[in-house]
């Protein structure tokens, strides 16, 4: 699993440190990452063997020559990159990639379970700040349901 959030330097030549505990045969990533640009955010998007699998899998899923599964197509498999550690442990980022999310000097790499995500540190800032707002009103959802579920089983049981 990939957990937590790293703030890493980006050098001259746009090399990557990624956290050791990334770098795993469990996450799929022990030899290298897939990195390509987000589909749902201002960012890169970044995993394992396991992450390329998942998207393999909802593309098949797809019929062959729809819209949605050539868009796919393009945006994951025609996008991707495969890169390999350095002795240690960076990746080197292309150029384009870089400059479609915008890195500079300071990036932050946020774990996301089977994936995880390379910002500039700007962006993640206002991200960051979204992600929370939505977290809380789910968990006061969360709380409503749980809330209505016992008010039922209450009901129910006179």
């Amino acid at each position: 699993m990939f957990l937590s959030t790293y703030e890493k330097q980006l050098d001259g030549k746009r090399r990557l440190l990624i956290p050791n505990d990334f770098r795993t045969a469990e996450n799929g990533a022990a030899g290298g990452v897939f990195i390509f640009p987000s589909i749902e955010a201002d960012c890169l998007e970044a995993g394992g063997d396991r992450l390329f699998a998942v998207y393999a899998e909802m593309i098949e899923a797809l019929p062959f020559g729809s819209e949605e599964r050539s868009a796919l197509e393009w945006q994951v498999m025609g996008e991707q990159v495969r890169l390999a550690y350095d002795s240690g442990g960076r990746i080197t980022l292309p150029e384009s990639l870089c400059a479609e999310a915008g890195l500079d000097d300071t990036v932050v790499i946020v774990g996301l379970n089977d994936r995880f995500q390379i910002w500039s540190r700007e962006k993640w800032a206002a991200r960051r700040a979204e992600q929370r707002a939505l977290a809380k009103a789910g968990m006061a959802q969360i709380g409503a349901l749980k809330l209505q579920a016992q008010m039922k089983l209450a009901g129910g049981g006179a």
